[in-house]
């Protein structure tokens, strides 16, 4: 799959898996086949009661995964596009610098919270290690960097609706908060918000492992319990650098990750298929299903703009956080000052898309009125993704 990249990316020589290329490309073939087999992707079809239709529900629960074709515009995907130009422009040129490729403070350098995260050309740095609560148990292979890679490259941005308008209109695109209404029911409450990049022969891996911590133990836990990620995809995605997805692990609680991959023999799951889209498709995606992504040796970039939601009911008066945010209680105030970002949205894009009908977010129906977007409430947003809700 090749898009158009209007982005800066760095010119390097030609990569693969070495020995094991042959390997790798026959997983990936069987991988996309099975994907195509899936019952679970198409438009986004809604009911009258604005809700997704059931077929469509239930074959997300079933698969852990559902991808939504041609959501996002062309006209939206550029707006977006400039918007990830500059942000990339714009990043430390290594983990601990402040500055950027022109010398200039970079962006997100008077933070507190968590902002750019960059690896080491297709490197697995999390894999194997305690980070994120140990969920990464094993570690990703690690092809040698191609030729005239750079040291370091940007994996992921956290917090990009304080740098980015085109993504806070995004992320209150009718279809998108009319899935996540359908999946996390109307009160539901954001989660966190982020940019991946899988730069073309240089973008890391991200080790197989399930995204939730706190609730593993619960007597209430089902298919939905630690929320669900929304991923769109600016240029598509395909086998070589796209996230591959465990179907069904989603309902069998927390796993074995690393027995899985001493069973295999490898870190290619035989059951995981790759998430295959066009630009502008949105994948919604349990955060409780297994899921991991290789080292991108592919000619073809993919940008993932990510947007998380939860039940209210697995949130509120829950403890969480270490990960995505410092350690907290999210009570009813906490939720209601994070979803604030939901409303800022909703009024950016009702001034951007104007023949669009809004979407109405319940929790704040009442309070519209007070998050009108202007130029000068961007300093609401500061250091926002301090109080993202990671359960």
């Amino acid at each position: 799959m090749v898009s158009s990249v209007n982005l800066p990316t760095p010119d390097v020589g030609e990569i693969d898996f070495g020995a094991e290329e042959l390997t790798m490309a026959r997983y990936r073939e069987e991988g996309t086949r099975r994907a195509l087999e899936l019952d679970n992707r198409g438009p986004a079809r809604f009911g009258p009661d604005g809700r997704l239709l059931p077929e469509i529900v239930e074959s997300y629960i079933h698969h852990g995964f559902y991808i939504f074709e041609g959501v996002v515009s062309e006209e939206e995907r550029a707006d977006i596009e400039r918007d990830v130009a500059h942000i990339l422009d714009r990043a430390p040129m290594a983990p601990d610098s402040k500055l950027d490729c022109h010398g200039n403070p970079a962006l997100g350098a008077d933070c507190e919270g968590a902002t750019f995260r960059l690896v080491r050309p297709l490197s697995d740095p999390f894999g194997g290690t305690n980070k994120n609560h140990g969920r990464h148990q094993i570690k990703m292979a690690e092809p040698k960097a191609p030729a005239g890679a750079p040291e370091w490259v940007v994996q992921v941005l956290l917090g990009p609706l304080q740098y980015s308008e085109a993504c806070l209109r995004y992320y209150a695109h009718p279809t998108l908060l009319a899935i996540a209404v359908s999946i996390n029911g109307e009160d539901f409450a954001p989660f966190n918000e982020s940019i991946w990049v899988k730069h073309p022969r240089l973008g890391g891996s991200v080790s197989w492992h399930q995204d939730g911590w706190t609730h593993w133990e619960s007597p209430d836990l089902d298919w939905g319990t630690h929320g669900s990620n929304t991923m769109m995809q600016l240029y598509g995605c395909d086998a070589g650098n796209g996230l591959w997805v465990v179907p069904g692990s989603h309902r069998i609680g927390k796993i074995d990750i690393t027995s899985m991959c001493d069973e295999s023999g490898s870190d290619r799951l035989p059951d995981a298929v790759p998430l295959l889209c066009a630009p502008g498709d949105v994948v919604v995606a349990s955060r409780q299903a297994v899921h991991g992504s290789f080292a991108n040796t592919s000619d073809n970039m993919r940008v993932t703009i990510n947007a998380g939601f939860h039940r209210r009911a697995s949130v509120l008066g829950v403890t969480g956080g270490g990960v995505h945010n410092p350690v907290s209680l999210y009570d009813e105030e906490y939720i209601h000052h994070r979803s604030r970002l939901i409303a800022y949205g909703i009024d950016a894009r009702r001034q951007r898309f104007s023949e669009e009908t809004p979407f109405e977010y319940k929790p704040l129906a009442d309070e519209m009125d007070r998050y009108r977007w202007t130029s000068e409430v961007t300093a609401d947003l500061h250091d926002y993704n301090l109080q993202d809700i990671g359960i």
